[in-house]
C-alpha cells in the first residue's frame, strides 16, 4: 500500500512511520503535491502550533490541495484541527474541510491544561464502528473540536468533545493513535481497510 504521511513543521511525522513499520506498511513523507495526489492513503499528523503550521501549508500550495484529494485521509491531533475552519489559536484560519471552530480548553481546579493522558472513547460509530467503545487512547492537546455532526467518537475532558470525525473521504482523530499502543495500530489499520 503507498501511504503519504504530509511533511509539514509539526513534529510527529517521525512516530506515525514507526507506527506504519510496526504494521508492515509503505510510505514517504513528503511535502510535494503530485507525491501527496498519487497516495493510496494520506495521513496528515501534527503535533505543534496552528498558524505556523499553516503558514508551511499555504507556502507549499498544500492548503489548497489537500481539501481537494478523493482518497482517504486522516487528520492527528493538530491535523484533525487544521482540517476545521478556523481555530482559536491565534485565530488561525484553517482548510475548511469541516465547517468548525477549534475551540481552547478553559483549565479548572481539578483539571489541567494540556490534557495529557489515556482516556477512554465513548459513543464510537462511523468508520470507526462500535469495537472501539470504551477503549483507552493517548491524547496530548489544548484545544478541542466540540461535539458536531461529524463526531464519530466523542471523549469527555472538561467537557465533552469530538474524539473522532468523519466527513467523505476525510477522517479525523484528535487522540495519537501511534502512541496508543494496540488500540491505536488497530485504529491505523481500520482507517487503511478504509476503500476510496
Amino acid at each position: 500500500m503507498d501511504v503519504a504521511i504530509i511533511k509539514y513543521n509539526a513534529g510527529n511525522t517521525q512516530s506515525v512511520a514507526f507506527a506504519l513499520d510496526r504494521i508492515g506498511v509503505s510510505y514517504c513523507i513528503t511535502d510535494d503535491p503530485e507525491e501527496i495526489k498519487a497516495a493510496e492513503k494520506i495521513i496528515f499528523p501534527g503535533v505543534g502550533e496552528a498558524s505556523t503550521a499553516m503558514k508551511y501549508l499555504r507556502d507549499k500550495n498544500l492548503d489548497h490541495l489537500l481539501p481537494t484529494l478523493k482518497q482517504p485521509v486522516l487528520g492527528i491531533c493538530l491535523g484533525m484541527q487544521l482540517m476545521c475552519k478556523l481555530s482559536e489559536e491565534n485565530n488561525t484560519p484553517c482548510l475548511n474541510i469541516f465547517d468548525l471552530t477549534v475551540k481552547h480548553f478553559e483549565a479548572t481546579h481539578i483539571s489541567k491544561v494540556p490534557h495529557t493522558g489515556w482516556n477512554n472513547l465513548t459513543q464510537t460509530k462511523g468508520w470507526l464502528g462500535s469495537s472501539f467503545e470504551d477503549r483507552f487512547v493517548y491524547f496530548v492537546h489544548s484545544y478541542y473540536v466540540p461535539i458536531n455532526p461529524y463526531t464519530v467518537a466523542q471523549t469527555d475532558y472538561i467537557v465533552p468533545f469530538s474524539a473522532a470525525m468523519e466527513k467523505d473521504n476525510f477522517f479525523a482523530v484528535q487522540f495519537h493513535p501511534e502512541k496508543s499502543a494496540e488500540v491505536g495500530e488497530k485504529i491505523l489499520k481500520q482507517f487503511l481497510r478504509i476503500r476510496s
